[in-house]
């Protein structure tokens, strides 16, 4: 839980924002609960449930939310209208490939820089941003006073990586390495484990091909 807000609600509102967002560039000026919930595949109780506790603006009696208000108080619960300054620490394929992905930007984030080891990528620029040396880490971050890390480094180097970014001022890390980090109790840590999230793809695709089986026998 995250005060009165559960970890749930969280994790569903960027999908209404996604969908709201492609429903403002169709021109829809309003949306109704029960149409939110069609779309995501939700029950509109939830989708309800998931709006009062952004405390959304009521919607209008047979018309439903105002799309652009939606945004704006979805937006404006999770942070987004205020951009946050990240730093990327490892700048192999999947580091580059995240310093390449534009779509943070419409969620308040903005990676400034990645930072590695390696002569290889030092001093490149990826979809505009500059690699630099990791020497130059802690100094970025406390002149900027950056808040935020994305970990993209060998698993081998994650815990002195996230012990570094931690002593620096870091104050939240992303982590994408396959590592268990250990941080302070003051430290917010999302782990992106891919293994795990195929384990729970793996495991959806086979009850759903058990259930096709058993209706074709």
């Amino acid at each position: 839980m995250f005060g009165e807000v559960s970890l749930q609600t969280f994790h569903r509102m960027p999908q209404y924002l996604k969908t709201l967002y492609e429903l403002r560039k169709e021109g829809r000026e309003y949306v109704s609960s029960v149409t939110l919930a069609e779309m995501l595949n939700l029950t509109p109780s939830i989708v309800k449930k998931d709006l009062s506790q952004a405390k959304v603006q009521d919607g209008k009696p047979k018309v439903g939310y105002a799309v652009n208000d939606l945004i704006d108080d979805i937006e404006n619960f999770l942070g987004y209208n205020n951009a946050k300054d990240a730093v990327l620490v490892g700048c192999g394929k999947l580091g580059q490939a995240l310093l390449g992905y534009t779509g943070f930007a419409d969620y308040g984030l903005n990676i400034i820089a990645g930072f590695d080891i390696s002569d290889d990528v030092i001093g490149r620029k990826v979809q505009g941003k500059l690699i630099l040396p990791t020497g130059k880490l802690e100094g970025a971050i406390k002149k900027l006073d950056i808040k935020i890390a994305i970990l993209t480094v060998p698993q081998e180097h994650a815990q002195a990586m996230a012990d570094a970014l931690v002593k620096a001022g870091i104050r939240a890390i992303w982590n994408f390495t396959p590592a268990h980090i250990s941080v302070p109790a003051n430290i917010a840590v999302r782990n992106e484990n891919m293994a795990s999230s195929l384990a729970v793809l793996s495991a959806q695709l086979r009850e759903i091909l058990k259930k096709e089986n058993n209706l074709n026998q």
